[in-house]
């Protein structure tokens, strides 16, 4: 077959390829400005992808064309080095401006894979994956805001992702124009028209890249997208799966009323009832308890359905507890509450 046996048709699936990453790259700049202008818009985006079939299926197109990408780069590296020593790809006359990124293609695209290795780290492994896998995690896959909060309150995440941007703007910038030209537009008429197009589209993109990484990284380090309120609204609903999870149908009524009440109320009615119940479980294993439950018909029932609601409750006080961290009003507002009397 032509398309993999000749180097034209291995450049016309590298152009192939390359187009719809160029265009899936738009789209999560597209997605990470919504991050910048609406947060909790951006949760429910990411509510809305999730471990959903149709978001499944995209991320293994995806998938699929970066690894076929690697490979036929990786092909038409092995066979231009054998046949023209370093030169990267086939073009006679390269201009000054995209001569250095013309040569060092392979350089970048690995520079960039290492970038998006660490990126699916930080996002899609704590997001998509632990939803199919069915882990739990102390932050819920949805909450896209806080895996933002965890990336970008690290010092070291907007120097790897300004990097990576760099290496993303000299490949792409010479990627973009190139694969046309793989598929037989090479003329004197649109090639520059194509390389000033590839030029604004990518710097636009990269720039706003960079742009949403700075921001980001203040946002983190203020805790922005620990205590916004509106955010905090949202991720009090986040509670409501946790506990109906575990509780069953008295879980559904407390979620309901959840939903109903505002975000500190629901903080201290959680925690309240989480110390009430790790109280209630740890009498339950004195030696004189655990007597009494096992001489009484279903005891043992009952004690297993209350530790698995009480681990409901625990999982949704855990969150809170990260939400709350170095929260000034809520670190009163658990002094207040052990100092009364129970």
């Amino acid at each position: 077959m032509w398309l993999t046996s000749s180097s034209v048709g291995r450049k016309f699936i590298m152009a192939l390829t390359g187009a719809f990453l160029v265009l899936f790259v738009t789209f999560h700049c597209l997605m990470n400005s919504v991050a910048i202008l609406w947060p909790a818009a951006y949760n429910l985006v990411c509510e809305f992808l999730g471990a959903n079939w149709y978001a499944l299926a995209a991320s293994a197109i995806l998938a699929a064309f970066i690894i076929v990408h690697i490979i036929y780069a990786s092909v038409l590296t092995i066979q231009n080095n054998k046949a023209r020593g370093h030169e990267k790809y086939a073009i006679t006359s390269r201009p000054k401006s995209v001569e250095w990124s013309s040569k060092n293609m392979y350089v970048l695209g690995i520079v960039i894979l290492a970038f998006l290795i660490v990126h699916l780290i930080q996002f899609w492994a704590k997001m998509q994956l632990v939803e199919v896998l069915g882990c739990e995690s102390q932050i819920p896959p949805v909450a896209g805001t806080l895996f933002i909060q965890e990336a970008f309150a690290q010092p070291w995440t907007p120097v790897v992702y300004i990097i990576g941007f760099i290496a993303l703007w000299f490949h792409m910038n010479h990627g973009f124009w190139s694969m046309f030209q793989s598929v037989g537009w090479d003329n004197t008429t649109w090639i520059p028209r194509l390389k000033k197009i590839s030029c604004w589209w990518v710097s636009i993109v990269i720039l706003l890249f960079v742009a949403q990484a700075v921001i980001f990284t203040v946002r983190a380090n203020e805790g922005y997208y620990l205590t916004n309120e509106e955010l905090r609204a949202q991720y009090k609903d986040m509670i409501v799966p946790m506990i109906e999870e575990e509780m069953g149908a008295e879980g559904a009524q407390m979620g309901n009323a959840i939903k109903n009440m505002p975000y500190e109320q629901v903080s201290q009615g959680i925690r309240q009832m989480n110390q009430q119940m790790s109280a209630q479980l740890e009498q339950m294993k004195s030696p004189q308890m655990q007597q009494v439950i096992k001489s009484q018909p279903g005891g043992q029932e009952q004690l297993d359905a209350m530790a698995k609601q009480a681990a409901g409750i625990q999982r949704a006080a855990a969150f809170l507890d990260y939400l709350e961290q170095n929260d000034p009003q809520t670190d009163a507002m658990q002094m207040q509450m052990t100092q009364q009397p129970r």
